[in-house]
């Protein structure tokens, strides 16, 4: 009979995660009770003396292995993470156009409407705000473009779309920003907080597709917010990104 870990029964009153968080999640736990069983301890002794060493790095690479293994291939916030490991994440899509277009393998997009408008993606709305908010599409994705905004200023109207969640590369321009479109993490993640103090319309954990530097864009930021309670019930709540027609641009 296999050792039972005592969290197993208080996990069933929670909602389930992410199939990829619940995937990891077992792997874990095989993990975990294989040590518990062999050290051949009560739970109370095993838990105190023996836990937080039981768990390798070692360990953690077999689990990331057995997943990839699988065929699952990882989503990727920051593009440098693609660019290091291509064989676990999931393909960029904008090769030799780094700085200046992105393509999420799995952003809904759409044809131009009447209102010369075509649906680019959706991501996790930080703040709803009255209206939506249009700008011009501006890729932020290294020092040498922070430096130059921070010489010659921010172009009025600016979208910045940004791989990294952190908000450390653009914090000291953000303020000049009419919107924010990122690639990664949530509404609680370090950019989220940053921009929702400035009052910004932002999208975080944003999936979007065929967005080019300097088009025209329009946030929904209307939208309702994502919560933290969206979050850990599974709420699929979002806010589109379009693209408008291009100058020439047949309807």
């Amino acid at each position: 009979m296999r050792a039972q870990l005592p969290i197993d029964g208080a996990r069933k009153a929670n909602p389930p995660a992410s199939a990829l968080v619940e995937a990891t999640l077992s792997l874990v736990q095989e993990i975990m009770r294989a040590r518990f069983a062999d050290s051949g301890k009560p739970w109370q002794d095993f838990r105190f003396a023996d836990a937080d060493a039981a768990l390798t790095r070692d360990d953690l690479a077999a689990v990331e292995r057995r997943i990839l293994a699988t065929g699952h291939r990882f989503d990727w916030s920051a593009s440098i993470s693609a660019d290091e490991r291509p064989d676990i994440y999931k393909p960029r899509g904008d090769q030799g156009q780094r700085d200046e277009s992105f393509s999420h393998p799995d952003a809904p997009q759409g044809d131009l409407d009447g209102d010369g408008r075509a649906l680019a993606g959706v991501g996790d709305n930080v703040v709803r705000h009255d209206r939506d908010i249009s700008g011009t599409a501006h890729f932020i994705r290294t020092n040498q473009r922070v430096l130059a905004y921070l010489t010659d200023g921010v172009p009025e109207g600016t979208i910045a779309i940004i791989d990294d969640s952190g908000g450390t590369l653009t914090a000291p321009i953000i303020e000049q920003f009419a919107g924010v479109i990122c690639a990664g993490g949530t509404v609680r993640s370090h950019l989220g907080i940053l921009t929702r103090e400035y009052n910004i319309p932002c999208v975080m954990n944003a999936k979007i597709a065929g967005i080019q530097e300097g088009d025209r864009v329009v946030i929904e930021s209307s939208a309702a917010a994502k919560t933290t309670e969206d979050y850990q019930q599974g709420i699929d709540r979002v806010a589109r990104v379009w693209r408008l027609r291009r100058a020439g641009e047949a309807a």
